[in-house]
């Protein structure tokens, strides 16, 4: 009898101690399982939160480039200024670069002159005006925001004005009896026209917000001439001296204001990949 109770109690305790081992594993178990399905559900939502935060930030930082369109007009400072030092000249000159695209510029000048040469044989005074339209290359590229120009062009001129003889010398090719006398004359020619190419090529710079300061260099080739009976147009306003022949030079020395019209944004080139 003690035998069977003692065989008997063996068989329960162990009995009891596989439910203890297994009701230990499936707790830990149930716990494991816990712990990844919380952990997944916390970290994942907040790195699609941080990544759609840096993706708002990157697009309110980065603006599209654009490019500014206007027109720019200003005032030739040295026929300005030589009108102040130079008591036998009076000329004022104002210029304008429209912006077609960008790198053509569409130019016109317009201008008004009244000078008087003393040559050796004449002295003359030249009254009129003149205007002059092309187009301007700009073969600088900006860095950035800057907007300079460093521009090759070609014009046509137009210029209608008056020739006055105020007195002149008789030439004597043997002066053995002395120099004649000077004459007076202020003889008058009215309606007198010109026309003329002209290469030329020059620099733009912006020094300030919207103000330009330039130098502008031109080669001109007269086209036409009217001049008077007996007489040769030694100045005609806008082509500048003539030098007894159809070749000119021309000089301006420019401050301008940008007036901005519109805004065009900028669309970067496509590059291609290399093989």
């Amino acid at each position: 009898m003690r035998q069977s109770l003692k065989y008997s109690f063996s068989f329960f305790f162990l009995l009891s101690l596989f439910f203890v081992q297994a009701q230990e594993k499936t707790t830990t178990t149930s716990v494991q399982q816990d712990v990844t399905i919380t952990e997944t559900k916390t970290v994942t939502p907040i790195k699609k939160n941080t990544e759609k935060k840096l993706e708002a930030v990157k697009t309110d930082t980065i603006k599209p480039k654009t490019d500014r369109y206007g027109l720019i007009v200003g005032v030739d400072a040295y026929k300005a200024t030589r009108s102040i030092y130079d008591s036998d000249y009076k000329g004022i000159a104002f210029v304008g670069d429209y912006r077609l695209t960008k790198k053509h510029y569409l130019f016109g000048e317009i201008g008004n002159e009244n000078i008087t040469i003393d040559d050796s044989q004449l002295n003359t005074t030249t009254k009129g005006s003149y205007a002059k339209v092309g187009f301007d290359y700009n073969a600088y590229t900006n860095w950035l925001d800057m907007e300079n120009l460093i521009t090759v062009g070609m014009r046509y001129g137009f210029s209608t004005f008056s020739e006055q003889l105020n007195s002149y010398d008789i030439y004597n090719p043997n002066p053995y009896f002395g120099q004649a006398p000077t004459v007076a004359s202020g003889e008058i020619h009215n309606g007198l026209t010109a026309s003329w190419a002209e290469v030329a090529a020059g620099v733009n710079v912006k020094v300030f917000n919207n103000v330009y300061v330039g130098i502008s260099l031109q080669l001109k080739i007269l086209v036409t001439n009217v001049e008077p009976t007996g007489f040769e147009n030694l100045y005609i306003p806008g082509f500048n001296r003539t030098y007894d022949g159809n070749f000119g030079a021309g000089f301006n020395y420019t401050v301008s204001y940008f007036v901005p019209i519109y805004k065009k944004k900028v669309i970067p080139k496509k590059v291609a990949p290399k093989k």
